[in-house]
């Protein structure tokens, strides 16, 4: 049997990982330590899967472009320091394994950056069930479709065969712009209600339930 989606391309934070928690104490500490106004929880919720800079002009705009090394330095510390205490979400590791025995092409598309996922992959040990990785870093940062369109290329794969998997409304507006359909998880960064009102073919609330939809429908 075809299947209808060929190429999956996940998001990272708050799809297949755990850490939307772990970014928002980053950034409360990083402001904490510069003498900056903390920014609400929903705030701080809404950047993740941006790039850096576009996270920096939402959340602290009085903050000179000459110190954004600063703020990137002292969020590097905070979430280095305890990014280990990040973990997958429960079956994770086993779907993705499913989904490449079944045939699917497996990618990722994220805002992290490239050093960020390389470490990401090596400490989790699922490197090997992608073909292709897009960072924020090295292509146009979400809501541009460019990583998700340069991951098809790479894979040669069109738009109505790719299914685009996130949990923020960056990654379905990047899908809108691409031409591909998409998936939310709602146990991530952004509300159920944010998601939903960008219209993507489903929003599951775990990895259980997107297991299942994907073996229905992918």
């Amino acid at each position: 049997m075809m299947k209808r989606y060929p190429l999956l391309v996940f998001d990272w934070d708050g799809t297949l990982m755990d850490s939307p928690a772990l970014i928002v104490s980053s950034i409360e500490r990083s402001c904490l330590d510069l003498g900056l106004p903390v920014p609400p929880e929903r705030e701080s919720r809404y950047i993740i899967g941006l790039g850096f800079k576009d996270s920096l002009l939402h959340l602290v705009p009085t903050l000179a472009e000459e110190d954004y090394p600063q703020f990137t330095e002292r969020y590097r510390y905070h979430f280095l320091s305890r990014d280990h205490e990040s973990p997958l979400f429960s079956g994770v590791e086993s779907m993705l394994e499913e989904l490449g025995n079944a045939g699917h092409s497996l990618a990722v598309a994220t805002g992290k950056s490239r050093v960020g996922l390389q470490r990401s992959l090596q400490q989790t040990d699922l490197g090997k069930h992608f073909q292709a990785t897009r960072c924020a870093d090295e292509s146009f940062p979400k809501p541009h479709p460019a990583m998700l369109l340069e991951v098809m290329e790479t894979l040669g794969m069109s738009a109505d065969q790719t299914l685009m998997i996130g949990d923020t409304s960056h990654d379905l507006s990047m899908a809108q712009s691409a031409g591909v359909s998409a998936i939310a998880i709602t146990h991530g960064a952004h509300t159920a209600d944010e998601l939903a009102a960008l219209k993507p073919l489903a929003c599951v609330d775990s990895i259980a339930a997107l297991r299942t939809w994907l073996t229905l429908n992918g």
